[in-house]
């Protein structure tokens, strides 16, 4: 059994200095057989893609190019990743990103949690984060494109389908 003690809420998050080599905002310490682990948040660009790409193979994502998904990475707005840190080893267990006009509008991408960490709040978490580090650049229009198995989780969150009937439109190569 894991007993999770939350640090992370609406106010700003304690920042982790037990260990200077894992940058980020600590979220969780929890106890369990294996001892003690950490969640930490963290919006450094420099992720394993070999890491990252085995996160989203857990969840059953096509494999895209990594110099693709790299580039994506360089040119996002906001990366964020989740963390699961167990003595010096440490483990990317979720990640997000953002593109952004820098002024009005964001739009989330690549939202993914470890299956292992699923179904304990914290990917409301993660989307929390990326949504407070977003409005702390004046950024007031966050939109997200969704599976129709997740919607629910987005709604809960404040996202709502189509607001004032806007219509998204894609054009895609034949």
């Amino acid at each position: 059994m894991v007993f999770w003690k939350r640090l992370f809420n609406n106010t700003t998050p304690a920042t982790t200095s037990q260990s200077p080599q894992f940058p980020g905002e600590l979220v969780e310490v929890s106890r369990d057989a294996l001892g003690q682990s950490q969640i930490v948040f963290s919006t450094e660009r420099d992720i394993d893609l070999y890491e990252l790409e085995e996160l989203c193979d857990s969840v059953g994502w096509a494999r895209r190019p990594l110099r693709k998904v790299k580039k994506a990475i360089n040119f996002s707005f906001l990366v964020g990743s989740m963390w699961e840190i167990r003595g010096n080893r440490r483990r990317l267990i979720g990640f997000a990103r953002a593109t952004s006009d820098h002024a009005f509008n964001a739009t989330i991408w690549d939202v993914v949690v470890h299956p292992a960490f699923q179904k304990k709040g914290l990917g409301k978490l993660l989307m929390k984060y990326m949504i407070k580090k977003l409005r702390s650049e004046d950024i007031s229009n966050i939109t997200l494109f969704a599976d129709p198995q997740v919607v629910d989780f987005y709604r809960r969150l404040g996202f709502m389908l189509d607001p004032e009937g806007i219509k998204g439109m894609f054009w895609y190569p034949d």
